[in-house]
């Protein structure tokens, strides 16, 4: 893993320890007006009391912090996936197996999981996207290395912690055409930014590499940000890899919902 992996990750832990420093400040301020509202319920039928709005503020902006804490927990997590030694798991079971006398003195509720309370939001999280369009790593018919397509998620199973999509691009004749349906980890799902919540949506500032809806198709390719956005909702201006035409690289329009940021190791 390289230092700027390293240091990426860093900022990365760095930014969710500021959210839930910033949660728990939100929470305590929610909790005071349940406080002042269970005291005195007779306060928001006054004329200029806007005890009611701020409530409704502090809850969303407590919802937008726990995506954000979610999204970075996501990345953070791929991250950790891509370097993590494919020997890993199997230690850990062999360690599972060797203290198997120990599990069977378990009893009653202990041998059922306990969540905290970040992974049963991100439980919560990983079950709401169903319906949902997201960025997703499938492997290809043909046995070629993966791509990136935009699928749509019809179930995400909470035991086996995988997602089950739909690729409702049909496919060639070859490959019997129809609509593809895949089972794939959380580690090879991207969601994409969201429309209605700009306020937890990415900014990739110019020279970074993205990962990005090549315009007019379903797939996914990596690309460069050319310039600057001025507004949040602003398309990107963009270059694809290997995209020459007459000796240079067009700059390609892509809307800010349909590009992600590069996951860790993406070949191309």
């Amino acid at each position: 893993m390289s230092s700027p992996d390293i240091a990426e990750m860093l900022e990365k832990s760095k930014e969710l320890d500021r959210l839930r420093k910033e949660q728990e400040e939100v929470l305590l301020e929610i909790n005071k007006m349940h406080k002042k509202l269970q005291s005195t319920p007779e306060a928001v039928e006054k004329p200029g009391d806007n005890s009611l709005s701020k409530l409704k503020m502090l809850y969303t902006q407590a919802k937008e912090l726990s995506e954000s804490e979610m999204s970075i927990s996501n990345q953070l997590l791929g991250q950790l996936d891509a370097v993590i030694p494919a020997g890993g798991a199997g230690q850990q079971r062999r360690r599972i197996e060797g203290n198997e006398q120990k599990k069977k003195r378990m009893k009653g509720d202990s041998d059922i999981p306990r969540l905290s309370p970040s992974m049963r939001n991100q439980q919560e999280f990983f079950a709401s996207l169903k319906g949902e369009q997201v960025a997703a790593r499938v492997a290809q018919e043909d046995g070629e290395k993966d791509e990136w397509v935009i699928v749509k998620v019809t179930h995400y199973d909470k035991e086996s912690k995988e997602f089950e999509v739909l690729d409702e691009e049909p496919g060639d004749d070859e490959e019997g055409g129809g609509q593809r349906k895949y089972k794939l980890p959380w580690s090879h799902i991207i969601p994409f930014p969201k429309i209605s919540d700009l306020a937890t949506t990415p900014e990739f500032p110019p020279g970074k590499q993205v990962l990005a809806v090549y315009p007019g198709t379903t797939a996914l390719y990596k690309a460069t940000v050319v310039q600057a956005r001025k507004r949040k909702t602003d398309d990107y201006t963009l270059e694809f890899d290997d995209d020459e035409e007459d000796g240079s690289l067009p700059q390609r329009l892509v809307p800010f919902n349909q590009v992600v940021a590069l996951p860790d190791g993406h070949r191309q």
